[in-house]
């Protein structure tokens, strides 16, 4: 699985060879747009399948899937996707849910109920925090090594650096000091209260014969990875309809304190560097990073979150417009995923600032 940075949205717009159409008036023309678009995208690019969920004015307004779940199984709203690092999004909200409700606090030492062993003997491990964590702040690699294990590689709160061991880190941390399990909190907390009944960070049995099944860049079929037990930063399975319900709950800041839901928003750390070079400037926010969960994009008059996942055979975008509280989510089983993205946002009428962002990622 690849980072979530420039490196992932650089591939966004690689599919332009259909013109975008007219900004349709409702969700009815968007509707039609995408039935006979999204076909041809699909085959063009030898991606499966595409599911996609439109939230407008903080509901989910469309939803639609497109093409091929597995050989010759037509895809369905029901079909579900691995959301690669979508899920990370979904822990963070759990753990800010948490915070909300005193359970534990953004700026704690985790260290005092969660320390891994691998890092015991490093005093650096006093320092990590779930505000580090989420906001990928902790020094930790993306994965740890098969043969080293974890380890800090930089002094945690000084720089970026996109790990999935963070996400994985504040879990344990979240399981200890509320002594329950992760996805026993992850029911409590979110996928109850915003009624997200197809979403599990492990495999179930009602997965059965509603897989999409991953397909490489040539369309061949690979292996599909399933969690046993959770992974707070991968692996986590959904439909965009669930995943676009719980982007609605975040446009509505629902369970969290207005303090959480104003840090969630806020920059946390710098990215304009990784983000905004060459040509890319002229089309970047005035200022860009990423906050707890989300990366952000802060334009003059509006405010996006966003993210990307990436596994082999896997490819999965969403965004949220914090200022005209509309988003997306796009779900493939293909390594092709990120050509249809632009593709799909045009169709859908997306923020323009945003579309020339995207845009720009390829000039």
């Amino acid at each position: 699985m690849r980072r979530l940075t420039v490196m992932l949205l650089s591939n966004l717009a690689a599919s332009l060879a259909l013109a975008a159409p007219t900004p349709p008036a409702g969700e009815a023309e968007q509707q039609a747009q995408l039935d006979q678009d999204i076909p041809q995208l699909l085959e063009q690019d030898a991606i499966p399948s595409v599911s996609i969920a439109q939230i407008r004015n903080g509901k989910v307004v469309l939803f639609a899937a497109y093409g091929e779940q597995s050989d010759g199984v037509p895809a369905t709203p029901a079909t579900l996707y691995n959301a690669a690092s979508l899920t990370k999004p979904l822990t963070a909200e759990i753990i800010l849910r948490l915070v909300s409700k005193g359970e534990i606090e953004l700026d704690e030492p985790m260290d005092r109920y969660w320390l891994d062993p691998d890092i015991a003997a490093d005093p650096r491990h006093a320092l990590l925090t779930p505000r580090l964590a989420l906001s990928h702040r902790t020094g930790f690699p993306n994965w740890r090594d098969g043969k080293e294990g974890l380890r800090i590689l930089r002094q945690p709160g000084v720089k970026w650096g996109y790990s999935g061991e963070g996400y994985r880190y504040v879990a344990h941390f979240a399981e200890n000091k509320s002594g329950q399990d992760f996805e026993e909190l992850a029911q409590t907390y979110l996928f109850k209260p915003l009624a997200m009944t197809e979403t599990s960070y492990s495999s179930k049995d009602w997965f059965k014969g509603r897989i999409a099944v991953p397909a490489n860049a040539a369309g061949e079929a690979v292996q599909p990875q399933f969690a046993s037990r959770f992974n707070a930063a991968d692996l986590l399975y959904t439909t965009a309809y669930d995943y676009g319900l719980f982007v609605a709950g975040v446009l509505a800041d629902q369970g969290l304190s207005p303090a959480v839901a104003r840090e969630r928003g806020k920059i946390q750390v710098s990215m304009m560097d990784e983000m905004c070079q060459g040509k890319l400037a002229e089309s970047c926010p005035p200022n860009a990073g990423f906050g707890l969960g989300w990366q952000i994009l802060a334009f003059k008059d509006e405010t996006l979150l966003m993210h990307t996942g990436k596994d082999e055979g896997v490819f999965t975008f969403a965004y949220l417009n914090r200022t005209s509280r509309d988003g997306a989510v796009i779900l493939t089983n293909s390594d092709n995923g990120y050509k249809i993205v632009l593709p799909v946002l045009e169709r859908l009428n997306s923020s323009p600032a945003f579309l020339r962002y995207l845009r720009g990622q390829i000039q």
